[in-house]
């Protein structure tokens, strides 16, 4: 384990990558198209990937701001990913605007804007899964999976800074 906290901004910077890349392959190779959900989880990586190169350009990769900045993208990301899954199984409702759901109404018109706002890919849809996984699904528990080790690591910093004091 101190192996992996050690190199950690590594390990989080490549499977930051990992995780873009994969679903732009899924997307642009595969067409898979994402829905506004999926597209709200790569928020948290597209925000790791640059804080944490502006870190190293500044050699300042053991501040404990970047650790928290990562922080705050990995639970935005792990929020939506988890609501994601909620939303998949039925347990959670989406926005109107990803769930694929008419409000009633009498008038035409507000008929119409229903329609032409509805996202053309349903969030309750799983347009692909592993093992029964679908990849909201992968991504929460890759998401906790970072969010621990990164909560580790703000930890050992916090606890080693006040033991050395």
């Amino acid at each position: 384990m101190s192996l992996i906290l050690k190199h950690w901004l590594s390990i989080l910077f490549i499977l930051s990558i990992l995780a873009i890349g994969s679903a732009l392959l899924a997307e642009h190779f595969f067409n898979l198209a994402p829905c506004k959900m999926c597209l709200k989880q790569r928020h948290a990586y597209y925000a790791i990937i640059p804080l944490i190169s502006i870190f190293y350009v500044f050699n300042k990769k053991n501040n404990i701001w970047l650790h928290i900045l990562n922080e705050i993208a990995i639970l935005y990301g792990l929020f939506y990913a988890i609501w994601h899954v909620g939303i998949e199984q039925n347990i959670l409702p989406g926005p109107t605007s990803c769930s694929g759901i008419l409000s009633k109404t009498n008038s035409l018109q507000n008929l119409k804007e229903q329609i032409s706002n509805q996202a053309i890919v349903n969030c309750s849809d799983i347009s692909w899964s592993i093992l029964g996984l679908s990849a909201a699904s992968i991504n929460s528990l890759l998401l906790l999976f970072i969010l621990t080790f990164n909560t580790i690591l703000i930890v050992n910093n916090f606890y080693d800074t006040k033991k050395n004091s």
